[in-house]
């Protein structure tokens, strides 16, 4: 099922696939979509969850807003859609920007997240080792973009723009803010990732109760690159929830 609701005066695109389950939301990176992740993470969740996605402001099928490329901004939007749409304590799966959300999100209304999945998440702009380059508009995106945007064509360029502005200082999240983060926590990256494996192995030292997984043979885009294996970390994760026991612990030991 999908469908536009208005989420306190906007209105946002909407997905839902399942109805069995605990509620779980897919969060899309930036400058995505839902349609463009959903083939790639759904079929991990949709049997055991009720699945949720949406089109975040600025991307997709929804509409842009001024503010929307900022995290704080597109937190408070995941905490609203958790509040009025799933209207229960969720898990989230976040991918890139959709990882950072779901974190913020974990920091600022636990009781409203069950557990993050964060797929080559940042904390800090520093971590992120690309340079981010001049605006470009492919052929591809704006094809995209036509398709499915409700704002204008001339609209792309802009929202590339601010988004590579924002990518530059943001987020800003430090180690003792994340470790309030209290639910369990699965941090996913390749070990090819624009989030390298020192930094993602950062965020989960921060986390109590966190794992991390660095994929072999992949990306940023380790969810395409690697589905099957995605899926069966994400299975384990969901099938093992409780604080992680293991027989030789080292950095777990003094967690506990």
């Amino acid at each position: 099922m999908q469908k536009y609701v208005n989420l306190r005066g906007h209105e946002v695109f909407t997905f839902q696939w399942s109805k069995r389950g605990e509620a779980l939301v897919i969060l899309h990176g930036g400058l995505s979509h839902s349609e463009k992740v959903k083939k790639y993470l759904l079929p991990a969740v949709k049997r055991n969850f009720k699945v949720f996605a949406y089109d975040r402001t600025g991307h997709g099928h929804t509409a842009n807003q001024k503010g929307s490329f900022h995290f704080n901004f597109q937190t408070k939007e995941l905490i609203a859609f958790l509040e009025d749409v799933v209207k229960e304590p969720a898990h989230l799966i976040g991918w890139s920007d959709g990882a950072n959300i779901a974190l913020l999100a974990a920091i600022r209304r636990p009781e409203l997240v069950r557990s993050v999945v964060s797929i080559g998440g940042n904390t800090t702009a520093a971590q992120v080792r690309l340079k981010i380059g001049k605006p470009e508009v492919s052929p591809e995106a704006q094809a995209d973009h036509d398709r499915v945007s409700p704002d204008p064509a001339s609209e792309l360029i802009k929202k590339i723009t601010t988004a590579f502005k924002v990518w530059k200082s943001e987020p800003n999240i430090s180690p003792a803010t994340l470790s309030k983060i209290k639910c369990p926590v699965l941090i996913l990256a390749g070990d090819d990732d624009v989030i390298s494996a020192k930094e993602s192995e950062k965020i989960y030292q921060a986390i109590t109760n966190a794992r991390l997984a660095i994929v072999p043979g992949s990306s940023h885009s380790v969810v395409k690159e690697k589905p099957e294996l995605v899926h069966a970390l994400l299975k384990d994760f969901y099938a093992h929830p409780d604080y992680p026991l293991t027989r030789d612990p080292i950095s777990r030991i003094n967690n506990q």
